[in-house]
């Protein structure tokens, strides 16, 4: 697998997850876009639901533990079990939890250099779904789901994230899984630390909403280097007026695909990802803002349930194809500022554990490094920065910094990186 896009070993993905027969959720939302990418991707269905549980009604069954694995013995008889890839999201079921830990096993004995990618599905905006037991649409708080399945965030913590390469919470599953609440970047950056040593190299917080700043949704990336330290650091994706359902799933499945192509290159995977990710909503957006559906919810409050009425809207995946398939051309250039043209902003963070904010005079030291880094005698930075529509290196915001040197060169690289193929693209320079 290599940096420059090529697949020199054809990747065979299994992916274990919810499956609906109406809509984009679970495998339905994530098969598809792999295939796309060129994967080859075997399919095991942990549910198997008329529809979605957002909308007012759902039926059908799910696979209980025994089925997974008499499917996977068929598999292992007939000499199967040659993935280089294990995808899972939605489980619902802790004993089923625990026979994907045994499957994973076997494809090791297999391939042991199998990568796992878990997208812990287990709940989000501060609560627990409902198992799909329990016979209903209904979204209950968290001590309540907790009294009905006290063992499954200690299964994903203790039993599945040791053997988990990639994970891919949202910030409830995250503050779950480390026993945190976040709402700072230090506090994200001490979740991430305490997550990695659990077991996954890759850490990605795919939702964070600052708890003064409800109109804002941050994404977090950390990868393990070694000896407790790792490399962070966040995004801004734009929020949409609308909620869509299966939108985790197809930001897993694309993570897994991206970083396949691009193993040793988190950034510039994740950039890929949210890009697609935004441009799938958008057009599901434009699409079905004319024809809009509201169902009748219930939440838990302390004494009763509330009714509550919000959007439920089906991904419009096939019409995102190539949204998908080729989403740098939809978003030119690359790198940064393909985030820029889709509305996100990169800031860098360091795994020191201080949370000073970055001097003036080390934006001032980082600035000398950028010029430095260029064959040209200067450059205009406040129209370089204009160019790349951001403030000046509002991109960068670097914690725990000591001075103005400290910590520095790893993002000076990125960022001068950046900010060079903004002047190669802009004529000006």
């Amino acid at each position: 697998m290599a940096d420059d896009g090529t697949i020199p070993v054809e990747p065979r993905v299994l992916s274990i997850q919810s499956h609906v027969v109406h809509g984009y959720v679970g495998n339905r939302s994530a098969v598809f876009p792999m295939q796309l990418l060129g994967l080859e991707v075997d399919v095991l269905n942990t549910v198997h639901f008329s529809n979605h549980t957002g909308y007012k009604k759902f039926r059908g069954e799910r696979m209980t533990s025994e089925q997974l694995e008499n499917v996977v013995a068929g598999l292992e008889e007939n000499d199967l079990l040659h993935y280089t890839h294990l995808l899972t999201g939605y489980v619902g079921n802790p004993a089923l939890l625990r026979a994907i830990t045994d499957t994973l096993r076997k494809l090791r004995r297999q391939n042991p250099s199998s990568l796992y990618v878990c997208d812990p599905v287990m709940g989000d905006d501060g609560k627990l779904y409902v198992p799909p037991e329990l016979g209903t649409s209904i979204i209950v708080s968290l001590s309540m789901l907790i009294f009905s399945h006290p063992c499954a965030v200690d299964i994903y913590r203790d039993e599945v994230l040791p053997l988990a390469d990639i994970i891919t919470p949202n910030q409830f599953e995250c503050e779950l899984l480390s026993d945190m609440t976040l709402t700072s970047d230090a506090d994200a950056i001490a979740a991430c630390r305490k997550l990695h040593a659990l077991g996954p190299r890759i850490v990605v917080v795919s939702s964070f909403t600052p708890p003064k700043e409800p109109h804002r949704l941050w994404l977090y990336a950390s990868q393990a280097v070694g000896q407790g330290l790792s490399n962070t650091f966040k995004m801004e994706v734009p929020r949409l007026p609308a909620y869509y359902s299966g939108t985790g799933d197809l930001f897993a499945a694309l993570l897994l695909s991206w970083l396949t192509r691009h193993p040793s290159n988190l950034k510039l995977a994740l950039e890929t990802v949210v890009a697609t990710v935004q441009a799938v909503m958008r057009r599901t957006n434009d699409a079905q803002s004319a024809n809009r559906t509201f169902v009748r919810t219930y939440e838990r409050t302390t004494t009763s349930f509330t009714p509550s009425y919000w959007y439920v809207g089906e991904l419009k995946l096939i019409q995102s194809r190539r949204d998908i398939e080729f989403p740098t051309a939809a978003h030119q250039p690359e790198g940064a500022a393909a985030l820029v043209a889709a509305g996100v902003t990169v800031v860098f963070l360091t795994d020191d554990k201080d949370d000073d904010v970055i001097k003036a005079s080390t934006l001032s030291h980082i600035r000398r490094q950028l010029v430095s880094s260029f064959d040209v005698a200067s450059f205009a930075w406040a129209d370089v920065c204009a160019a790349a529509e951001v403030l000046p290196v509002n991109a960068v915001l670097l914690t725990g910094i000591d001075g103005p040197t400290a910590n520095v060169h790893h993002v000076v690289h990125d960022v001068a990186a950046a900010v060079a193929k903004i002047i190669h693209l802009t004529s000006n320079y």
